[in-house]
């Protein structure tokens, strides 16, 4: 219901508050979750505050101390609680505080659902996947390290850190790491340091502790932050057997502090040694090639065309030489084998050549065609024949047969 006011006719301050305790009056009881801090107790009742672990929220409740004393386990500072309240305004302060008329602790099952529900739901967006992954550098410039004050996680990353690379250099940021305010620090320091530009790798470390110690690492709000860095993070919470959400998102998981210390800095005494053993790898390798180089270049010119090229030219020119005489010889002998066939072959045509039995004292009788008498009853009388003798020719005329031709 709302009253119709002026700057003539206002409320009485007492009347508004009253109105306000009945608003919030009927809201009536209701079960609510957080997380304790601010824990103190005076007389019958024990003070605590009720802190929203995701949003920057809180309460002030008031509790009787047997409301209180009746939860088992009693929670203390830091511990997550579902409590029944009752909303109270009281007009006279015109202040508002929730009255607690059951504390219920959450206990390890109840919390350990929750986180598995919480990481189902970021790997479903994919905060966890591989390929968000980012390397580290070798050898980072300057390390962001976010730890408790005066923690031996601080030592034991420092330490170690310098042992293995004495130029190392950090920045760190001390933050509460557990208890109501750890997750709001941390993230704080987490968004300093990954701002900073000379920040090379970002290294959050916590000791080991209880479940309930360690959920601050597994807050939505922190897991979020990390997976929206710029910066490499490397998670080194707890023990080798802790695992909070913050190892899933971060691009680096460490089992401890000292184990971080390894994975974000090399080894300076490892790296000398992988020097030395590269270079004394590299000058075998180049001496080898050299060897055998070396080795080539002599049989090269151990070889006798190298040697003594005035002997090799003399072996060749003596190759020619022969091979010259073997030419003539062959051609020489080649010439007198068709001499001597060619004279065989006119001995052979002389003594078939008719010009020869004309020599011995034959003649050729031949008619005026030229072709010749073999027959006298080829001749007829009166016939012009030509006789060929062996140095010179004749015409006679036949006759018949006992009478003499006439030239």
């Amino acid at each position: 219901m709302t009253s119709k006011t002026t700057p003539e006719s206002p409320l009485p301050i007492r009347t508004v508050l009253q109105m306000v305790g009945g608003w919030i009056g009927r809201l009536g009881t209701v079960w609510v979750e957080g997380q304790i801090t601010d824990l103190s107790a005076r007389g019958g009742t024990v003070f605590l505050t009720l802190r929203d672990p995701v949003a920057n929220v809180s309460a002030r409740v008031t509790a009787p101390r047997g409301v209180y004393e009746a939860a088992e386990p009693r929670p203390a500072d830091g511990a997550r609680v579902v409590v029944h309240v009752k909303p109270d305004f009281w007009v006279n302060r015109g202040s508002f505080a929730f009255t607690a008329l059951e504390i219920r602790p959450v206990g390890v099952g109840e919390l350990l659902a929750r986180l598995e529900r919480l990481r189902k739901l970021l790997a479903a967006e994919g905060l966890f996947n591989a390929d968000r992954k980012r390397r580290l550098p070798f050898l980072p410039g300057t390390v962001g390290l976010i730890c408790g004050r005066d923690s031996a996680a601080e030592r034991d990353v420092l330490e170690n850190s310098r042992r293995r690379w004495p130029a190392v250099r950090f920045k760190v940021e001390e933050v509460a790491v557990q208890g109501p305010y750890a997750v709001g620090e941390v993230t704080e320091a987490l968004r300093k340091l990954d701002a900073d530009s000379d920040i090379d790798v970002i290294v959050i470390a916590r000791g080991g502790g209880s479940l309930e110690d360690l959920l601050p690492f597994s807050d939505e709000t922190l897991v979020r932050s990390v997976a929206a860095c710029r910066t490499p993070v490397v998670s080194a919470i707890g023990h080798e057997q802790d695992s909070p959400l913050l190892d899933l998102v971060a691009d680096v998981r460490a089992s401890t502090p000292t184990d971080a210390a390894k994975k974000v800095v090399p080894d300076v005494g490892e790296q000398l040694t992988l020097v030395r053993q590269l270079r004394d790898r590299g000058r075998r390798v180049v001496s080898g090639w050299l060897d055998r180089e070396m080795s080539w270049l002599t049989s090269v010119r151990s070889r006798p065309s190298l040697a003594d090229p005035v002997r090799e030219l003399e072996r060749r020119a003596e190759q020619v030489e022969a091979l010259r005489d073997r030419s003539r010889r062959s051609l020489s002998s080649s010439l007198d084998r068709a001499s001597d066939d060619l004279g065989h072959l006119r001995a052979r045509l002389v003594a078939l050549s008719p010009a020869a039995t004309l020599e011995r004292g034959y003649a050729i009788v031949q008619h005026p065609s030229g072709d010749v008498v073999r027959l006298a009853k080829d001749v007829s009388p009166g016939t012009v024949l030509t006789i060929r003798l062996s140095d010179d020719r004749l015409t006679v005329r036949a006759e018949e047969s006992g009478e003499s031709g006439e030239a």
